[in-house]
């Protein structure tokens, strides 16, 4: 059976460990100490629409690993990205497979060198949350997870990992355009955390105020130029329905970075919006509502970190 090593049970992390494990899969959580007390006092709790559940999940801190993993989901967030690569090195052996979960797209080549050739692309997508109390909620649409080959090759170490991930509770694709994949989610990311992190409200709240469409719309059409720029254009249908998406009138939907914002919690600034704003200036692009919300997250993160400081 597939050894699979989750590292980290956030939101993302515990939500798809959880499927995992419920389907039988031979899964452990890598988590720090603080995390593991609480999982093992509380377990890993899980709520959706359709009711609650509570497992008991195999755990191990990064003293404990015992020896290279078949395949390791890294779902921990980017400012912990080089720590969790420290951390899981005993667990990397020369067949295991990493697939990130992470935004953007920096982070492949942070774990390449690292563990060279071991990485494959990946998109995740579940609207979940880690609540206060170290639950995880999860609301509508369904979860789900593309994963490929950076070159879009069909491999055996492919095919196994995507036997391995085909559980109930989300659904699981093989994409040959895996890069693009994550390029085209990196926009609605961009996007929607542009959007919302400027104007400081939902994307219904923007939409329904004078201008506020024609705000949305021009920081997709910022985003979408910088990926089609880099390779990796939005079809005009995907191009339609995401405007369409961030545009709409009474959406209660908010990025995770701003949801971070209201929480008074440090955001993904550098990783998702700061890198996208380099990608432009290389490419010879003009993004103003792009840099504008670096600007503004950046002056968040600061207030974040000097409120943290003791005295």
């Amino acid at each position: 059976m597939t050894r699979i090593l989750i590292v980290g049970a956030g939101a993302t992390g515990g939500y798809f460990g959880a499927r995992l494990a419920r389907a039988a899969r031979d899964v452990t959580f890598l988590v720090r100490p603080r995390r593991a007390a609480e999982l093992r006092a509380d377990g890993l709790r899980i709520t959706t629409l359709e009711g609650s559940e509570r497992l008991e999940p195999k755990l191990v801190t990064a003293t404990e690993l015992d020896g290279p993993y078949d395949l390791v989901l890294l779902t921990v967030k980017a400012g912990s990205l080089e720590a969790g690569l420290q951390d899981l090195k005993p667990a990397v052996g020369p067949r295991t497979a990493i697939v990130p979960f992470l935004n953007g797209i920096d982070h492949l080549d942070v774990i390449d060198t690292q563990f060279p050739s071991a990485v494959l692309g990946a998109v995740a997508k579940v609207a979940a949350q880690l609540i206060p109390d170290g639950a995880i909620t999860v609301s509508p649409p369904g979860a789900s997870l593309e994963i490929g080959e950076l070159d879009g090759g069909h491999t055996a170490r492919l095919r196994d990992t995507a036997a391995a991930l085909d559980v109930a509770g989300f659904d699981v694709q093989v994409s040959d355009r895996i890069l693009t994949s994550m390029w085209h989610k990196w926009v609605f990311i961009a996007t929607t955390t542009t959007i919302t992190c400027i104007a400081q409200g939902t994307i219904g709240d923007v939409a329904a105020v004078s201008g506020g469409k024609g705000f949305a719309d021009a920081a997709l059409a910022e985003a979408a130029a910088v990926s089609g720029a880099a390779g990796h254009p939005l079809p005009d249908a995907a191009y339609v329905a995401l405007q369409a998406t961030v545009t709409q009138e009474g959406s209660p939907f908010a990025p995770s970075m701003y949801r971070d914002v209201l929480d008074v919690r440090p955001t993904e600034v550098e990783h998702v919006l700061a890198s996208l704003a380099r990608a432009a200036k290389r490419l010879d692009l003009s993004a103003p509502l792009l840099n504008a919300a670096v600007v503004r997250l950046r002056v968040h993160n600061q207030r974040v970190a000097n409120a943290s400081r003791p005295g």
